[in-house]
């Protein structure tokens, strides 16, 4: 597939996406360019906010309660992480833990831990440990498997 990207002096971005058939490339396309659209909810103290999906770096369940993180701020979900899962792109979005989903995007580097579990470490400098139960399935996912 070529790429062709132009930079305008002004007037509005756009997408445009031409394809012979649907695959799998033309798929995750259209995939990245239906996130920007998304939008969840979530609660800062007393007002509800609207997130973008991208803005996540992780989520995670925490005594029945759900929890999303981005590199500024922590929102109380109305969600559970399985619905969340759902809701977010499973192409950027993994679960890395029971309890816990990550952004793949937002992985800045990784370290092999023992046990066969990986230290991920986000890009506002966090570590998420991903657990040997899922760690096998990461690195598919990361070799694009």
């Amino acid at each position: 597939m070529k790429y062709i990207i132009n930079q305008m002096a002004d007037g509005e971005d756009e997408l445009i996406l031409n394809y012979r058939e649907v695959n799998e490339e033309v798929e995750r396309i259209l995939a990245f360019m239906e996130q920007g659209s998304r939008r969840i909810l979530g609660w800062r103290e007393n007002e509800q906010v609207v997130i973008a999906p991208g803005d996540l770096l992780y989520a995670e369940s925490v005594e029945g309660k759900t929890f999303a993180y981005t590199e500024q701020e922590v929102y109380r979900m109305n969600y559970t992480l399985q619905q969340l899962e759902v809701l977010l792109q499973k192409e950027y979005f993994f679960r890395c833990s029971k309890s816990m989903i990550m952004n793949i995007n937002k992985v800045a580097a990784l370290r092999s831990l023992s046990s066969n579990r990986i230290d991920a470490t986000m890009e506002n400098g966090e570590h998420i440990i991903i657990s040997r139960t899922y760690a096998s399935d990461f690195r598919k996912k990361l070799r694009g498997e």
